[in-house]
């Protein structure tokens, strides 16, 4: 994977986020904790990272498979619990097209083979160096 580069200046707390490519987005926190609420938060882009990988993951089988399948719209709902230190994603997939059951099974499948999904269900090890 291409690295991502972020930055924050004086600004409380926008957050420059830049990839490889050079696509640029912006994440804060909500006016409430001091933020501008210029952008999602990190929560916010955590969730989204599982949305759309999830949602990309679908197209493309469903695309490969040719099915009749006009939309795909998804919800992450992100929650954690600080007590049990545990984090629940809810996901919620509604596609909209000509599909069977057999077929929604299988698209079920599917998503919980999306990558992020695999990341996010194993563990993660973070190597962090201060320079």
């Amino acid at each position: 994977m291409d690295t991502i580069a972020a930055k924050i200046d004086t600004r409380l707390y926008r957050t420059e986020i830049e990839s490889a490519s050079g696509n640029i987005l912006i994440a804060d926190e909500p006016q409430e904790i001091g933020g501008k609420n210029l952008g999602l938060n990190p929560s916010e882009l955590l969730a989204a990272s599982l949305a759309s990988c999830t949602i990309i993951t679908l197209r493309m089988y469903i695309n490969r498979k040719q099915w009749e399948v006009s939309e795909i719209n998804i919800k992450i709902d992100f929650e954690r619990d600080a007590d049990r230190n545990v984090a629940l994603f809810s996901r919620k997939i509604e596609v909209i097209g000509d599909i069977n059951e057999e077929q929604r099974q299988r698209l079920e499948t599917i998503a919980n083979s999306c990558p992020i999904h695999k990341v996010l269900v194993h563990s993660i090890e973070i190597k962090t160096t201060l320079l």
